[in-house]
């Protein structure tokens, strides 16, 4: 292919954006990608391809000097390659990057997957230790009838009889 600006050099950049649900793909030589300001690939951020310059800046404006105190990444490191240096980084610029986890991601905490024989497992730990609160309260009021009936269930629970 030949480039689009200069219509003369092989095309080695190709650039391809999609706005409104239009499509638009330049094609650029090597002196024209640098003449538009895309010299080096690796220079683009993730975050800029994903959310754009405006929350990028964001996090170069917390604060630029912030230095990781694990690993020495800086904001500029993570601006040039789009990845932390550590789990500790998260902390150090937390800040900036809180917004740009929101708008990647569902939330900003990550609290994974729970099996499911472990989730029924938490489900009848609970109710066994809501029952049992419950029971010190019918005994506490004296209220020995529904102190007995609570019993029974958690002897139920804890033999495995019922499933929550």
């Amino acid at each position: 292919m030949i480039c689009d600006v200069c219509k003369t050099n092989p095309a080695t950049v190709y650039l391809t954006q999609i706005v409104d649900g239009n499509m638009k793909k330049v094609n650029l030589c090597e002196s024209c990608s640098k003449d538009k300001g895309v010299s080096d690939p690796t220079g683009f951020a993730l975050a800029d391809l994903l959310l754009g310059l405006g929350e990028t800046q964001q996090v170069e404006q917390a604060s630029p000097a912030e230095q990781c105190p694990a690993c020495g990444f800086t904001q500029a490191d993570f601006k040039k390659t789009g990845r932390l240096g550590c789990s500790d980084c998260y902390a150090t610029f937390a800040d900036g990057l809180s917004s740009l986890l929101q708008a990647m991601h569902k939330g900003i905490k990550h609290t994974g997957k729970v099996p499911a024989r472990l989730f029924r497992d938490l489900a009848r730990f609970d109710r066994l230790n809501e029952l049992k609160r419950n029971l010190e309260e019918a005994v506490t009021k004296e209220d020995y009838e529904s102190a007995a009936t609570i019993r029974d269930e958690i002897r139920q629970l804890e033999s495995g009889e019922v499933d929550s």
